[in-house]
């Protein structure tokens, strides 16, 4: 992850780009307020609020995801202590599993990359988010918009299994596949993502 300082026609271009897909969201009916979804992976379970009013692009496309079990078997390649959590891209193997596509970024919708939230990871480019998504261990600011610059999108929280999170970015990492660092040197792996209502 790295900021994309831009200038500020770029900024007002991507807004555009950005209204015309909430209008497009709102034709498709209502995103759910405050969805709910469940992470267990092998080293325990994570449940996250989504807050889908002000993220309604981004929810929507995470739970599609979801329901459409991509993330089942996903592992977290990327682990950096008091810093974040990254996966839901990539197969045990470490091969690719993103496919063409991507969300409209949403920062800048007054939720900050504080601890324990969770946020979309992109390229340099703003609007490239497709299903990476890393879960903050610390409050990471630095990560929200600039005046010139995009921010990267959070769109909900982790409400239990913080200390999961915790677990995860403590494990022992080092280079794997096309990674020079930061892999976990045992696979942490998402095996199911699900829709649940809060408890279950």
């Amino acid at each position: 992850m790295r900021f994309a300082p831009l200038a500020t026609i770029g900024l007002l271009a991507g807004l555009l780009v950005a209204g015309a897909a909430i209008a497009q969201d709102k034709a498709d009916g209502e995103v759910p307020a405050h969805p709910y979804v469940k992470l267990e992976t092998s080293q325990g379970d994570i449940l996250l609020e989504l807050d889908g009013r002000r993220a309604p692009l981004t929810t929507r496309h995470f739970l599609a995801l979801v329901d459409a079990g991509y993330y089942d078997g996903t592992i977290f390649h990327r682990v950096i202590p008091d810093f974040m959590i990254q996966g839901g891209g990539h197969t045990r193997d470490l091969k690719s599993k993103e496919s063409e596509g991507s969300v409209p970024n949403e920062s800048g919708n007054g939720l900050s990359n504080q601890r324990g939230t969770i946020a979309m990871a992109r390229t340099g480019d703003p609007h490239s988010a497709n299903a990476q998504f890393f879960i903050n261990v610390a409050n990471n600011d630095r990560l929200d918009p600039q005046p010139e610059s995009w921010g990267y999108a959070v769109f909900g929280y982790v409400v239990e299994g913080m200390e999961v999170a915790d677990k995860i970015v403590s494990v022992p990492t080092g280079p794997a596949g096309n990674f020079d660092k930061d892999v976990p040197v045992a696979a942490i792996v998402i095996e199911k993502a699900s829709r649940v209502t809060y408890g279950n």
